[in-house]
């Protein structure tokens, strides 16, 4: 939302946010001088139920910041008076349509859980009901990790402001204060003055790793981790891959492998439902979803962020092709909405681009499954007569043990393998 003064300056108030209200400032992405280009990131704003990211509505150059961080805005507050005109034009490229290696990153971005990260940022599911019709008083962020971690929040007691239940009561319920581990409480790691031993930097964490740390924990703490991995051979895929992709280039898009794996992935995971499925807080019972909404994990600046590609069993290789190059543009923007970034029922953390030969990615809670995918190589394989050079994709499954037992899992992997491994079964 904008509104032009007299002298030409436009003051940017903060647009219609849905039913939020007195939202705090997080971050604060300008100053005074800056040139900005029409969608180009002001400020973020981030309550209990999603993150959210104003945008500047058309392009000039900020005369003044009227907001600082820790600030509470509502729709129509003033944030950003900017003087109109011509700002910086930039179009960076699409992370999930490289197809050559980039420099890694930081390391704790990349080992970061690998297709877990920012699942945190979205939106809940609906809170929790008493019977009386009164839920109990926690934030939508409290009641979706105790939905997550199948705990009662009513028999927790609160310790916020008017017997709030905050995260932390949640965490020692389940864990035990950290202070005084007993039983099943998980120990709290020692403290150690690492100055004592050379020099040292404290790094702040990023806000998307400081999201999804509590969440990545909880999916460690709470699901029992099994790795199942296998090669596909590729061989004959690849060059109708690269076929696609250089007819796509013209077009403005690419064709990567990831677009095959979302299709062989819906394949084996219509013959094997169980992975596209959900363990009831109950824990007796499984919700089968009879959708196949696939994330994607996506490495930014920030942090990994996971966006989901909806109805994928109902799009082509070329029409998923576009959406993911569309949606990593988007996600390195941080320009993902939390409609973006829920929903999903599997989830594929790709580190193809980047090197490797297996991994252990961490399941995607409430998800009971995730796909791990590396670099493929080139291998000798034995063809009954003699080795023959085959290209070989590593592919590795993280799966949770309470759902999924290991026969399941390598009958799952060796089907996804197989579609693959002949691109005609892809319109089977």
């Amino acid at each position: 939302m904008t509104t032009t003064t007299g002298t030409g300056t436009i003051e940017i108030t903060v647009p219609d946010i849905g039913d939020f209200t007195d939202v705090p400032v997080v971050e604060i992405h300008v100053q005074a001088g800056d040139m900005l280009a029409e969608d180009d990131p002001v400020i973020t704003l981030e309550s209990d139920k999603a993150t959210m990211e104003i945008p500047a509505p058309t392009a000039g150059t900020v005369s003044e910041v009227l907001v600082k961080v820790g600030d509470q805005v509502s729709q129509g507050t003033p944030i950003v008076r900017l003087v109109a005109g011509d700002g910086p034009l930039r179009q960076p490229p699409s992370l999930l349509a490289q197809q050559e290696p980039e420099p890694a990153p930081e390391p704790e971005t990349v080992e970061a859980g690998a297709g877990t990260a920012a699942a945190a940022a979205a939106p809940p599911p609906a809170p929790e009901i008493l019977a009386d019709g009164v839920g109990p008083h926690a934030g939508p962020a409290v009641r979706r990790l105790a939905r997550e971690l199948g705990v009662d929040l009513t028999t927790i007691p609160g310790t916020g402001p008017k017997g709030r239940i905050t995260k932390d009561d949640l965490l020692v319920a389940v864990r035990g204060p950290a202070a005084t581990p007993a039983g099943g409480a998980v120990p709290a790691v020692p403290v150690v003055d690492f100055a004592k031993f050379g020099p040292v930097e404290t790094q702040p964490l990023s806000r998307i790793q400081k999201l999804s740390g509590p969440r990545l924990h909880a999916s460690w703490l709470n699901i029992p981790h099994v790795t199942h991995a296998d090669d596909a051979d590729i061989t004959d895929l690849d060059p109708y891959r690269r076929e696609l992709d250089a007819a796509a280039k013209a077009d403005g898009y690419r064709v990567t492998l990831l677009a095959f794996l979302l299709k062989a992935s819906v394949s084996a995971l219509k013959e094997f439902p169980t992975f596209n499925s959900s363990l009831a807080p109950s824990g007796d019972s499984l919700v089968v979803k009879r959708y196949h909404h696939l994330g994607v994990a996506v490495d930014t600046p920030g942090g990994l962020v996971v966006p989901v590609i909806k109805d994928v069993d109902r799009k082509g290789i070329l029409e998923l092709s576009e959406e993911l190059g569309s949606v990593s543009d988007k996600a390195r923007d941080g320009k993902l909405t939390p409609a973006d970034m829920s929903g999903g029922t599997f989830t594929i953390s790709s580190l193809g681009g980047i090197g490797g030969t297996h991994f252990t990615p961490i399941v995607n809670a409430p998800e009971v499954a995730i796909l791990g995918v590396v670099r493929s190589r080139t291998a000798p394989v034995w063809d009954g007569e003699a080795f023959q050079p085959r290209l070989l994709l590593p592919l590795c499954v993280s799966y949770d043990h309470r759902v999924i037992d290991g026969a399941l899992a390598a009958r799952f992997l060796r089907r996804l393998c197989h579609v693959l491994e002949d691109v005609r079964r892809l319109v089977l």
